[in-house]
Formats: structure tokens, sequence, C-alpha cells
């Protein structure tokens, strides 16, 4: 049986894909039978965590690719780094830069920022041939095609030279050893997010299929901002299913916040699955701003979302400046270092502690040629520190911010934020010049676009600031 959940917004899929697993788990199936697939490892944990079972217990509460990974019994050191990426490109003097969006921890699409191996690796994810990739995009005259071709052929010949494998070719092999006879069978696999499965996951999905009894589908169209990357949202839409369920009710959407989102959802030309939901019993609030000084930021939680990481680095610069202290995927907002170093030492002036040699060290890093001196503060006395970043941490300091927690402001992406919520949530409506080329470039882009701004508008719990554009054709119209 396959069933398959739409989920809008804040309706609980995560929770109930996750009851229906206990459920099973009841009922008295192995452990070892039920499979619980995330996007990502963070999700997967989550899931796992809520089971009624150790961690031990539970293999196959994770990854598709950490699936593939464990199956083929591979190790850390056989698969391709972003250093080896690194290193094959000075082979072939092809500039590759390691890819903010490569994280171990968390197995996304793209390795790398080379426009050349994101073409190489979304066609390896969307099942067709490089030319077939190139010749979908040939409007990008950025690409040149026989350099494309070659490096497609020296990087396979560099994986196999190397004895390597990316995340794709992990996949990949698991597919073709579906017949082995280690191949794990299940009672029931859940599959959260499912709307940003890859065709080559959904041939992986295929195999699964074959060896489950009952399947659980969960996602939501209109959140699918993966397209990018390769992910085919029309698979999950027309999956057939035995049973199909939209969830009706969310708990985190107001209605001012939905009203709004169906705005850019409205705009969506391609296909999509109709769907109406209910908001929780609160009126919320949504208003325009022009300045981020508009609003109070210094009361209440806040997610500020940007479309591109250098908006999301200037809004930090303005709030730097203001003294507020925000955190992003990244890390607080400060030097940590410099800070626990200022700790360390202001607690041995008030004769709080012993300083360990370690310690002693970590201070000494910013005194220069000063010795300890209980007389002077750690901002006088630290005169290796940069004084723009002294300055801001004694100010937050002085404002009464605990550095030790985490922040009541994040900054984001609005891929990034996707799967969080936030009380109070500030949208930067720009969009950059990339992104405009890219939707010029391709019809579908349109379609991407608009559900990642109802991806945007959807983290807001209560009360959704527009921060317009300074410029209105880089600006996104909601």
């Amino acid at each position: 049986m396959i069933y398959k959940y739409f989920g809008p917004p804040g309706t609980g899929k995560t929770h109930r894909l996750i009851s229906r697993a206990k459920a099973y788990a009841r009922i008295g199936t192995p452990l070892h039978k039920i499979g619980y697939f995330a996007f990502s490892k963070k999700a997967a944990e989550v899931a796992r965590k809520r089971m009624p079972a150790e961690e031990k217990n539970l293999p196959y509460f994770q990854t598709l690719h950490s699936f593939c990974f464990h199956f083929l019994r591979m190790k850390e050191e056989d698969i391709m780094q972003p250093f080896h990426y690194e290193a094959f490109g000075k082979e072939i003097n092809v500039k590759v830069k390691y890819s903010d969006k490569y994280n171990k921890e968390e197995i996304t699409y793209l390795t790398c920022d080379n426009p050349y191996f994101q073409m190489l690796q979304k066609s390896v994810n969307k099942c067709i041939r490089i030319e077939d990739e190139y010749d979908s995009v040939q409007k990008d005259k950025s690409i040149d095609w026989p350099i494309l071709r070659d490096i497609s052929r020296n990087f396979i010949n560099y994986k196999d030279k190397k004895q390597l494998f990316d995340f794709n070719d992990l996949v990949d092999l698991t597919i073709q050893r579906k017949n082995d006879k280690d191949f794990p069978t299940f009672k029931a696999i859940f599959i959260d997010e499912a709307q940003d499965l890859s065709p080559l996951q959904w041939k992986l999905f295929d195999v699964l299929k074959e060896k489950t009894e009952d399947i659980y589908l969960a996602g939501d169209d209109d959140q699918a901002i993966f397209a990018w990357a390769g992910a085919d949202v029309n698979r999950f839409i027309n999956q057939p299913a035995d049973k199909e369920k939209v969830l009706m009710y969310s708990k985190r959407i107001s209605r001012a916040i939905q009203e709004e989102s169906e705005k850019p959802i409205e705009r969506i030309l391609g296909p999509r699955k109709e769907k109406k939901y209910y908001a929780r019993d609160y009126e919320g609030e949504v208003e325009t701003i022009s300045n981020i000084s508009q609003v109070d930021l210094t009361k209440g939680n806040w997610l500020i979302l940007s479309r591109t990481i250098s908006r999301q680095l200037k809004i930090g610069e303005e709030l730097q400046k203001k003294n507020l202290y925000y955190q992003t995927n990244k890390g607080k907002s400060f030097k940590v270092n410099l800070f626990n170093a200022a700790m360390m030492y202001d607690d041995w002036c008030k004769k709080k502690r012993v300083l360990q040699e370690r310690e002693e060290k970590q201070i000494q890093e910013y005194l220069g040629d000063n010795l300890f001196n209980r007389s002077k503060n750690w901002y006088d006395q630290f005169v290796e520190a940069d004084e723009k970043e002294k300055l801001y941490i004694k100010n937050m300091i002085e404002n009464g911010e605990d550095l030790n927690k985490d922040a009541r402001i994040w900054l984001s992406t609005i891929h990034a934020a996707k799967g969080g919520e936030e009380d109070n949530v500030i949208l930067c409506l720009d969009l950059g010049d990339k992104i405009l080329k890219a939707i010029k470039k391709s019809e579908t882009q349109h379609d991407e676009e608009h559900r990642v701004w109802y991806v945007a508008t959807t983290r807001a719990k209560n009360n959704l600031y527009k921060l317009k554009a300074k410029i209105k054709r880089r600006g996104y119209q909601l």
C-alpha cells in the first residue's frame, strides 16, 4: 500500500509520519524493518529521537544517501570531499570553489560552486545525459560545451583513478545492487519532504517500493524549492497512491500570513496539487517596511530572511551597528574566541577563578606585550584585538545581552530556513542579478521562484514584515 500526504506549512507532515512509524513499532514490527528517510541528517535525528527506542535499534532512520553509504559499506575516505574537487580543478586548470551548500552533516545536492560541476551533478540527479542537460540551458552563454564535455570525461577518470565516489554514485551503485541477497526489505518505509527527491532518488524509491509492504510519502509541492538542483516535484504530484490525504489544519500559520502566502502560489502556472487548509485561530499581522529600524528588534524572537547571502551580510552589518546580537547558520555574530577570552580575563580580575594554562594562552593572544593586569578591564587590556569587534562585544554586554545563550535574532537565506518557523519574520524582498538572469533563462524558474517566496512567508507564525527592495527591478512583488 502507498499512502501519500500533502502537508501545507505547519500541518504536521513529520508528526503524521512519526506517529505511523510508532504504530508499527507498537504492534511488534522489528525496528530494522522500519525505514524513515528524511531530506537531511538533522531531520532524521529528530525523527529518531521521537521514537520509543534506542538510537542503535533504528538503523534505517537516516537520509537516502546515508542508507546507500551504509549498505555499500563505504568509509568516509571513499567519498569525494571538497579538497578532492579543488585538487581535480587544479589538474584541469578549472577553478573549483568549496561551496557553502556542502555540509558533511547534511548531504546536499551540490558540492561546489563551479557552474560546470553543478551542471554535471544536476544531469546525474535528473538521470539524463550531460549533453541533454546542456541543451536544456543552452541560453547560458557562460557554459562552453567542449569544456563541459572534457570536464565530464576527466571527472569520471579522476574518480576511477583515486577510487572515489560522489553522493550520486552512492545512489546509482545501490540501485545496481538491488538484487543482492543482503539488500534490506521493509514492513514500512516513510519518506519525508518527498517533493525534494531528484529523479535519481526516485529510481531508488522504485527499488525500495519492490521490497516494502507499506509506503508513506509526505510533502508539499508548493514548498518544492530545489528544482535548481534537479529535484522532481512532478513525480511527487503524479506518484500513484492507494490513499491520498491533504492535511488541513495548520498549527503555525495565522490568518493574515495565510492570506499573504496565497499571492505567490496563485502565480504558479505549472502543475500543482490544489489544496485547502485552515489557519490557526489568530489574526496576525502583515506590514510593509522600508527599513529594519521601523521594527523593535530588542524584544521578541526574530527570523530575518533574504534571498541571497550577500543581502544577509548587509543586514548583519546593520544589526552590528545597532549592537544587536544575532546568529546565522555559520554561528554567532561575534568572535566567540575573543568573547571567551574576555570572560575568562574578567573572572580572573575578580578573583573568581584560577586560569588554566590553555586559558592563559587564549588570553595572551589578545594582550600583545601587556602583562596580566587586574587594574585594567579586558577592553582596555586587549590591545591586539580588533577595535570594532571589541566595541561590538562590549556594547552588547552593557546592553544586558547574554552571549552564552542562543540569539533572539536569526539571519538566514530562504532555502536554509526551510522547515523553520518564528513568531516574527522580516522578509527582504530583494532578488539579486544572478537570480534575475536565471529566471530569464528558464520558464520553470518562474514557478520555482514563487514557491521560494511562499516558503519564506510561511515561516512566520504571528507577524510578517516585508522589507521593500531599494531597487524595484530587483524586488519580488509580494
